[in-house]
C-alpha cells in the first residue's frame, strides 16, 4: 500500500500564549482533491503554512509526497504548487513572462518550458493574452494566470487557500474543471480551503472540519451529514461549528507578528 501523499501527526502551532492549531492528525491520498473547511480563525491557513514551510509547527510532524516538511524542506517545496487566498502574481509582468519567471525558479528549461507554458496558458484560456501586462487582467483571469503558474512544475499536490473567493460562477466553475482535470491526468492531490460549502461537496473526495484549532470531523460529505443526521452539507456543518457568527478573525501568525515587531521597535 502507498503511503499517504499528506500526513499530520499530532501537529500543534502556539503563537504565544494562542494555540491556533490543536494536536491534529490526518492523512490525504494521493489523487484525493481533500477540502479543509472551518469559520473564521479555526486555523485553515496556519495549516496550509505549515504544510508549505512558511511555519514550523510548535510539535508534531508534518509530511508531503513522503518528505519530512522541516528536516527537507527544499525537497517538500519542490512537490507542490500553490495559490495563495490574495493575488501573488506580478503585474507588472505579462502572463508569459510570469510563467518564464516561475519556470526558472524550478529549473525547469529549454523547449520543456515553453511546452509547457503554451500548454498550461491554452487550458486556463489566456494564451491570446499570453503579452498582455497582467496589470490589465480581471480578477478571474489573474486566479487561471496562478492556477496555471502553479501547476507549472508538475507538483505532486496543489494548495489552494480560498482559489475562488469573489470570482463569479463561471469562472469558479472553470477554475475546478482545470484542477479536476489536472489531478486526474497526472494523479496530483488537491489540498483547498473554502467558505463555499457548495463548492467543497461538488468537489471534495473529503472533507476535514476544524474548529478552534481542533479537527472536529473527517469523511466524506455523505458521511458529515450521516453523522449530523443533517441532509446537505451546509446543514451538517453548521451543526458541527454553531450558528453564531463569527467575527473576521485576524490571522494569529500576523498578529503574533505585529506584536513581536512592535516589542522589537520599543
Amino acid at each position: 500500500m502507498s503511503s499517504p501523499t499528506i500526513k499530520l501527526e499530532h501537529v500543534t502551532k502556539r503563537f504565544g500564549k494562542v494555540t491556533a492549531v490543536n494536536d491534529v492528525s490526518f492523512e490525504v491520498e494521493k489523487g484525493e482533491l481533500f477540502a479543509l473547511l472551518g469559520p473564521n480563525g479555526a486555523g485553515k491557513s496556519t495549516t496550509i503554512k505549515m504544510l508549505t514551510t512558511l511555519l514550523k509547527p510548535t510539535e508534531g510532524k508534518l509530511t508531503l509526497a513522503s518528505h519530512d516538511v522541516m528536516k527537507a524542506q527544499d525537497k517538500a517545496r519542490k512537490s507542490f504548487g500553490i495559490v495563495f487566498q490574495d493575488p501573488s502574481v506580478d503585474t507588472e509582468m505579462t502572463a508569459y513572462e510570469n510563467m518564464e519567471l516561475h519556470a526558472a525558479l524550478y529549473s525547469i528549461k529549454g523547449n520543456e518550458t515553453k511546452n509547457r507554458i503554451r500548454t498550461l496558458l491554452e487550458m486556463v484560456e489566456l494564451w491570446d493574452r499570453r503579452d498582455t501586462l497582467v496589470k490589465n487582467y480581471s480578477g478571474g483571469m489573474k486566479r487561471r494566470l496562478e492556477i496555471a503558474r502553479g501547476l507549472l512544475h508538475h507538483p505532486h499536490v496543489l494548495f489552494l487557500d480560498e482559489p475562488t473567493l469573489g470570482l463569479d460562477t463561471q469562472t469558479r466553475n472553470l477554475l475546478w474543471q482545470y484542477v479536476r482535470d489536472m489531478s486526474r491526468e497526472e494523479g496530483m492531490t488537491v489540498f483547498f480551503t473554502t467558505h463555499y460549502l457548495e463548492e467543497a461537496e461538488m468537489v471534495a473526495d473529503r472533507i476535514g472540519i476544524i474548529d478552534h484549532g481542533k479537527l472536529i470531523a473527517l469523511g466524506t460529505s455523505k458521511e458529515l451529514t450521516k453523522l449530523t443526521g443533517t441532509k446537505t452539507l451546509e446543514q451538517a456543518y453548521l451543526e458541527l461549528t454553531g450558528k453564531t457568527v463569527r467575527d473576521e478573525a485576524a490571522d494569529p501568525h500576523e498578529a503574533w507578528a505585529a506584536r513581536h515587531r512592535s516589542r522589537m521597535m520599543r
